[in-house]
This record gives C-alpha cells, sequence and structure tokens, in this order.
C-alpha cells in the first residue's frame, strides 16, 4: 500500500503544487483565511471528501472526511499566515501536503478499515485555532492528529514551547507635556518601567523560559503625556508548569510600572494557551522510518531538543491524542522561519518537493499505523477512554 499511496501523492502534484502556490500568493490572517480555506476544501470536496465548513463556530475551520474505517486519522491543515511577510512559515506548504497525503489516503480507507479527516485549523499564528476546535469538540473521534511543517532543515522529534499571548495595557491620564506636566499620569513611562524590570528579570529566568514583546501603542504626540499605552508580550517555556511560573513572575513587572506611575493596568488574554508539544513516540519512530526510506537526512533524535520550534497549537492536541509535528525540510538558502527570504523559499522547487515528500510521509505514516494491530488497538482504545471522561 506505501507504493499506491506514493502514487496517490505523485498522480495529485500538479494539483498539490497549484494549491500551495495558490494560497502563498494570497496571504490571509488570522480567522480571515477565506480565500485559503476554499481553496483547500475545493481540491478535496473534487475528490469526493465530505466537506463540513464552519465548525467549531470559525467561518475559516472546516472538516473534509473520506471513508467509514472505525481508525480516524486526522490530517491537519493550517493556512494562515503573518502580518507583512505573508507566509514565512511556510502554511501554505501546510496545507498542501495535508490535502496530498488525505488524496493517497481515500482509495485505500475501505482497505485500511481507516476514515480519513483532514482539519483545516485556522490562527495558528495567533488565535489557537486548534485549541477551539479542540474545545468544541471537532477533535472527539479522531484517534491519531498528522501534520507536518516546513523548516530549514528535517526535525521528526520536533519540540516546541508553551505559550501565553497576552496583552497590557495601561490608563493613566494626558495632559499638555510643557503646560501642565504636573497634571499628567504617565502610562507611557508605565511601559517603561515594565519593560525595565523584564529586562533585570531575564537574569533569573529558568532554561527554556523566554520573553518577548512591543510596544503596540506608546502615546500620541511628543507634547502630550499619554493617557494610555500598551504592550503585547508572548511568555514562552518548555512545560505548562514553568509557563505558569514565570507568568506570576512577569504579572508583578506590570504591576510594579502602574505602581510607579499611578497608572491602573490590565492584562488580557489575546490567544488560548499553547501547551508545549508531546508527540507520539511510536507516531514519531515511524515517520523517522519513512523519512530516512524516501532519503530525507532528519536531524538525529539526540539533537532534536537542543531549538525548540518556537509555539504552536498543535502542542494542546498532542496533549490530548496521539499526534506528530514534524519538521519537512526545504532549502531556504540559510533563511529562517518568520524571515521574508524565507516566505519567498516557500515556492521554490524545494518548497515543492517538501509538499509532495510531506504528503508521502504523511500518507506512509497512517498506512503502517493502521495495519499495525497493537498500535492500532491502542489509538481506538484511546479514542474510547477520551469518550468516556
Amino acid at each position: 500500500m506505501i507504493d499506491e499511496t506514493d502514487a496517490g501523492v505523485q498522480s495529485a502534484a500538479p494539483e498539490l503544487i497549484e494549491l500551495s502556490h495558490s494560497i502563498h500568493s494570497e496571504p490571509e490572517l488570522a480567522f480571515e483565511e477565506y480565500r485559503s480555506s476554499a481553496k483547500v476544501r475545493e481540491l478535496l470536496g473534487a475528490r469526493g471528501f465530505e466537506i463540513e465548513s464552519g465548525v467549531a463556530d470559525m467561518p475559516t475551520a472546516f472538516t473534509a472526511k473520506y471513508g467509514s474505517g472505525d481508525l480516524n486519522i486526522g490530517i491537519c491543515a493550517e493556512y494562515d499566515a503573518l502580518p507583512e511577510i505573508g507566509h514565512a512559515c511556510g502554511h501554505n506548504i501546510i496545507a498542501a501536503s495535508a490535502a496530498g497525503a488525505a488524496i493517497a489516503l481515500a482509495p485505500l480507507a475501505d482497505e485500511l478499515g481507516i476514515t480519513v479527516t483532514v482539519l483545516g485549523t485556522p490562527a495558528e499564528e495567533s488565535g489557537g485555532g486548534k485549541v477551539l476546535m479542540l474545545e468544541r469538540g471537532v477533535f472527539d473521534g479522531v484517534a491519531a492528529a498528522l501534520m507536518v511543517h516546513p523548516g530549514p532543515f528535517d526535525i521528526v522529534g520536533a519540540t516546541s514551547l508553551a505559550l501565553s499571548d497576552i496583552g497590557i495595557k495601561f490608563t493613566g491620564r494626558a495632559a499638555h507635556a510643557s503646560a501642565a506636566p504636573e497634571w499628567g499620569i504617565n502610562a507611557g513611562d508605565a511601559v517603561t518601567i515594565s519593560q525595565v524590570a523584564i529586562g533585570l528579570l531575564r537574569q533569573h529566568l529558568a532554561p527554556g523560559q523566554q520573553l518577548h514583546g512591543i510596544v503596540s501603542d506608546g502615546g500620541l504626540a511628543p507634547n502630550i503625556v499619554p493617557g494610555h499605552a500598551e504592550l503585547l508580550y508572548y511568555l514562552r517555556a518548555h512545560t505548562s508548569e514553568s509557563l505558569a511560573a514565570l507568568t506570576a513572575k512577569t504579572y508583578r513587572c506590570f504591576e510594579a510600572g502602574a505602581l510607579a506611575t499611578g497608572c491602573t493596568h490590565e492584562i488580557r488574554t489575546i490567544s488560548p494557551t499553547y501547551t508545549e508539544l508531546t508527540p507520539d513516540p511510536w507516531l514519531v519512530t515511524q515517520f523517522r522510518r519513512e523519512a530516512e526510506a524516501i532519503g530525507r537526512r532528519p536531524l538525529a533524535p539526540e539533537l532534536e531538543g537542543f531549538r525548540p520550534l518556537g509555539s504552536t497549537d498543535m502542542g494542546n492536541v498532542t496533549n490530548v491524542l496521539p499526534g506528530i509535528h514534524p519538521v519537512i525540510g526545504l532549502d531556504s538558502a540559510g533563511a529562517v522561519t518568520h524571515q521574508p527570504e524565507f516566505a519567498a523559499a516557500c515556492v521554490t522547487a524545494s518548497a515543492d518537493t517538501a509538499v509532495l515528500d510531506g504528503a508521502r510521509l504523511l500518507a506512509r505514516t497512517a498506512v503502517r499505523a493502521a495495519q499495525d494491530a497493537d498500535v492500532r488497538a491502542r489509538l481506538l482504545s484511546g479514542v474510547e477512554a477520551r469518550a468516556a471522561k
């Protein structure tokens, strides 16, 4: 069946590459991926998949199903882009490889006793589409969730950091900066003090903890004491427990800024909290075998955790059900994700190869899982256990 899935990907190659390039050409931000989502749905619908749009009360989320087997294999498609730099994380490749794997598996669904489900997951970069889909039951019947993500090189057992995405608003009182400065309460100063406190906190961060942010609102004009200001921050850590500890320390820095200046402050959650990736060991091992079998050379297992891949809402999925989030490498000429040069690399010949290889490897891994009696039983029992909770 491996030869058959490979052949299925190859027969669909022109459509998959066209899909990747088309999504790349029209980048759309979180929850606004109307064209991108429609392009994936259109290709799968033409191949006989049963499409349900707008799942989990999100217009750009969808499921596309084929087959009726008891083992439901989920393949996650992402398609949101980044502000200004477009598909610098290569989500066009993720979407196309997911579609390719599903198309290759569909003709074998009955023989393998599987249901193939493509999950169109919006807002990975900010918004946590998968978290919302998890909470709203879209993953309930899925036995295993698979996807690939592009990067400068292959990493099978990829790791990520837990993430908190927050906004901090300081409110003071505006006044004329020259004629009546004593009447002002400077929200911009609250930002400055908070950032200084955070800079000093960095000396005492635990391994794996990270802080980075921007000033999204620093005031209106130099001659107006800022009556309001805002920070946007990401807090990250190796584990959810470490993230909770970091959050408590960081919030005190914001409190210090408000206290020192006499401002009030409000902290809001922008995206659901992302948990760290915990990929399924069997799926990782099998994906590695398949990658090596087609001539790819993934990073050695002992090096995989050296540099986590930022954060992803796929972490939340892998903490609920078996899943993998390997990186499929492409030639980016030294560029890394979230650089404009990486966005350009995501529609090259090397990127097109990543689309097809990613689809092949996802399909191969799904076939192996369906054919292994012990693995199949484990995945099905996991679905039953979750349903019983």
